[in-house]
């Protein structure tokens, strides 16, 4: 036997292993198995030197279900008693440790549902003492109240000495009833538990006296960590419950709160939501009303008025229809009482033919020159202006133009005026606008005051304007009549006192009153959209007062007054009645003629010119072709169209413009505006003439720089006028232009087809018989065949026998070629002419 068998195995030098190893065997359904190799590894303990390792803990020691310090060790010594079974395999201990983890755990969840439980109920026993405390403390109060009242009646005067003597017995020695009987009155125990309540600072004790304030569902920090306020908070819903819970129960028992009846006006088209706000009730119940009545609306959905009468029924509202109507503004019903009523200057308005010096006359009452501002010395819009008298005074003077263009100008300042002063030159006498003149003031039933003006000039004849007024039912007083007459002199100053004298007398006649202290209404004599101060409406108040601040509307547009320039100039802050001004602070440019009104707010404005709008863009669409049928005749129509822009400085000049170039219009040509506006040229206009191909009319108004730009690059056809005889003239010569110079047929001669013979390889010849008139080599012709024209065309060659001739009177034969045609026949009828061509005028 060896040394080295002798030796004991010496084992391998390394690491203890930390890790057991081992398999566990799964079995799943169907006999199915698995190994799964489980590696359970041990804690490290450090430990000082000489000191033993202590014992593994268990893994998971279970609490003591109760607080007392001796159940405490017995449950830690408890733990190591198991010990491992002998032969125990890894995968064993594997599942035996999970097993007991797994029963501490349950353990431990159990005792702590104990522990709560037990606590909640301790917290239960706790506040049901304190409730029982509180009652008997309340109970022995009231007792003791009752024995202070009997005692008080048996005896009211001795009660006093006893409560005083009281203390000096019980300080004897000797007991008493009465101190003992007043000793819980004395005492402040019995407020201890509602101090003690107050200051509780839990939610489940205060809960039952009291409800929480609004932030007591707020969580802090000391909530948070404060074991007795329970697991989670209050909501605020909750805390809303609670509130309105105490309020019904302060208040007694909840009554049916009763429904208000409404007076719900109802226009002509309303929405669900709107109708469900003025009746006072849920969108949401009008919705499902409407859908039980098989009618699945929105509450954004307009409905009629019947089927909001049925809602309104349903609910047990009043109803009040009212019409779309109703939200415009009638100026004619408001009527002012007579008692308001105060003297205002009278409204003049100078119309006459033109040229016979109405301006030079307003000028000469002014002193100033208007004439000279207007282009060619001719007025093109209205001028409204106040002259104040010797005697002080104030007379609103109205000019207008003369032009046969400005007809409807005329026709309104004959309707806002209160005296009319027909200006006719005595050298020229009554013209056309003369007469329309006076059919205007005739229409409108305002007086007149004729003056013959130009009286101071070679060959002017006053009596001789007497007496051709007559012709039109115009008789004055030195022909017995009831019209005033003066002769006047613009240029001389002759008669102008004796003008005014008779405007005062016919004002002081007619007694013109209106109400200053209300709302302003007043009517616009012209509008016009400045570059630098926007939309500008000149008007005359007829009554009220307009003051700078005020919102009004005006037409289809509203606006708030920023600034109220009078005829000179300056800036006022306000307006009588009969004064004309200037108003800015439009939202758009109006139709002169409209009547502007003041309302109370801006909402107001804003709905009555909406509601304009609305009407206004109804009234366009009616007006247009309706079906494909009308728009296909328009378009097949021998009709030439002339397309055209018009801009303008005032509204009373693009007004008079369109109206002049409609009147140019005839069966073969007429004039389309494509636009017409106030103001300066701009892009969009430029733009929409490129893509019509349409000139750009321009009257006293040039482009801006971009539009130039436009023009230059578009090549668009830009006409600039500043009288309107000038520009109708022109287009009136455009126009001709455009459809060409005037054909005019003479009828030469008639033939009858008698043969018809062939001429060369395709061509036919007919033999005629002229039969009216002369057949001419050259000219024009048409075949016609039972009265219905074949073919037109030209005679190619003519023949007599076999000889070329010019030309084949009546009576005689003939042979001919026709040019472009074969379809000859013998019978047909040859119709020969010329044609004339004329220079076309409209």
């Amino acid at each position: 036997m060896s040394d080295d068998e002798n030796k004991p195995a010496r084992k391998p030098l390394g690491l203890k292993r930390s890790v057991d190893a081992g398999e566990v065997k799964q079995t799943f359904s169907h006999g199915r198995t698995n190994k799964v190799a489980v590696e359970v590894k041990r804690r490290r303990k450090l430990v000082k030197p000489g000191e033993a390792a202590p014992p593994p803990p268990p893994p998971a020691p279970a609490p003591a279900p109760e607080p007392a310090p001796a159940p405490a060790p017995v449950a830690k010594k408890a733990a190591p008693k198991k010990a491992a079974p002998a032969g125990e395999t890894p995968q064993e201990r594997v599942a035996r440790m999970a097993r007991e983890a797994e029963e501490a755990r349950l353990r431990m969840g159990e005792e702590s549902r104990k522990r709560e439980d037990e606590e909640a109920r301790q917290r239960e026993e706790d506040e049901k003492k304190r409730a029982e405390e509180n009652r008997k403390a309340e109970a022995e109060a009231e007792k003791q109240a009752e024995v202070e009242a009997k005692t008080e009646e048996e005896a009211p005067v001795a009660a006093p000495e006893e409560q005083v003597e009281a203390p000096a017995e019980d300080a004897g020695g000797g007991p008493a009833p009465a101190p003992r009987r007043f000793t819980p009155v004395a005492r402040p125990e019995t407020k201890k538990p509602e101090k003690k309540k107050k200051t509780d600072k839990r939610p489940d004790a205060v809960a039952p006296e009291r409800p929480d304030k609004r932030r007591a569902g707020k969580l802090t920090v000391n909530r948070a960590l404060n074991e007795d306020e329970g697991r989670r908070a209050r909501s605020l819903a909750a805390l809303k419950r609670a509130r309105e819970k105490e309020r019904r129960m302060q208040g007694g028992p909840s009554k049916p709160r009763e429904k208000q009846v409404r007076d719900v006006i109802v226009p002509e088209a309303i929405t669900v939501g709107e109708l469900a706000k003025r009746m006072g009730e849920k969108g949401a119940d009008l919705v499902k009303e409407l859908f039980n009545l098989d009618m699945m609306v929105t509450v954004n959905q307009t409905i009629d008025q019947d089927t909001a009468e049925l809602l309104v029924d349903q609910f047990g509202h009043n109803i009040q229809r009212v019409s779309e109507a109703d939200v415009d503004i009638v100026n004619d019903e408001d009527r002012d009482p007579e008692e308001t009523l105060k003297p205002r200057p009278p409204v003049v308005t100078i119309m006459g033919h033109v040229d016979h010096g109405k301006t030079s006359l307003l000028d000469a009452l002014r002193g100033t020159n208007v004439t000279k501002g207007e282009a060619g010395g001719i007025t093109q819009h209205i001028g409204s202006y106040q002259v104040k008298t010797k005697d002080g005074n104030t007379v609103t003077f109205l000019d207008t133009p003369g032009h046969a263009a400005f007809t409807e100008m005329r026709q309104r300042g004959a309707n806002v005026t209160d005296i009319v002063v027909l200006v006719v030159a005595a050298d020229d006498g009554i013209m056309p606008q003369t007469i329309e003149a006076i059919n205007h003031t005739k229409a409108a039933g305002v007086p007149m005051i004729v003056a013959i003006n130009k009286i101071d000039k070679p060959g002017a004849n006053a009596q001789k304007i007497r007496e051709r007024l007559l012709e039109q039912e115009v008789v004055v007083e030195a022909m017995s009549g009831d019209v005033q007459d003066v002769e006047v002199s613009a240029t001389k100053g002759i008669g102008l006192d004796e003008l005014l004298e008779k405007i005062a007398l016919q004002a002081e006649l007619m007694e013109l009153k209106a109400r200053p202290d209300r709302l302003a209404e007043a009517t616009v004599i012209e509008a016009q959209l400045d570059k630098g101060r926007g939309p500008v409406a000149t008007v005359l108040i007829t009554r009220g007062t307009l003051k700078k601040g005020d919102t009004f509307v005006v037409g289809t547009q509203s606006g708030r007054v920023r600034a109220i320039v009078n005829d000179q100039g300056k800036q006022i802050k306000e307006a009588g009645p009969a004064m004309p001004v200037e108003v800015l602070g439009l939202g758009g440019v109006p139709s002169a003629g409209d009547v502007l009104t003041v309302v109370e707010n801006e909402q107001r404005a804003r709905e009555v010119a909406q509601y304009r709008q609305e009407k206004a863009t109804e009234k366009r669409t009616a007006l247009a072709p309706t079906n494909f049928d009308t728009m296909f005749n328009n378009l097949q129509s021998d009709v030439v169209e002339f397309p055209v822009l018009v801009k303008a400085d005032v509204q009373g000049s693009v007004e008079a413009i369109v109206t002049a170039l409609h009147n140019l219009s005839n069966d073969l040509i007429k004039v389309r505006v494509l636009h017409a506006g106030v103001g300066a040229i701009t892009e969009s206009d430029v733009s929409l003439a490129a893509a019509s191909k349409a000139p750009i009319i321009g009257f006293n108004v040039r482009p801006n720089p971009k539009a130039r730009q436009l023009v230059a690059r578009d090549k668009v056809e830009m006409k600039y006028y500043d009288v309107i005889y000038h520009l109708t003239e022109e287009i009136a010569k455009e126009m001709a232009g455009e459809l060409g110079p005037e054909r005019i047929e003479h009828v030469v001669g008639r033939a009858l087809v008698k043969e018809v013979f062939r001429s060369g390889k395709k061509d036919k010849a007919a033999g005629l018989l002229v039969e009216e008139g002369v057949i001419r080599k050259g000219l024009h012709a048409r075949l016609t065949r039972e009265d219905v024209i074949v073919s037109a065309t030209t005679i190619a060659s003519l023949r007599r026998f076999k000889d070329d001739v010019d030309e084949v009177r009546t009576g005689l034969e003939c042979g001919v070629v026709l040019a472009d045609t074969n379809d000859i026949k013998a019978g047909d009828q040859l119709e020969v002419f010329e044609v004339e061509e004329r220079e076309r005028t409209l």
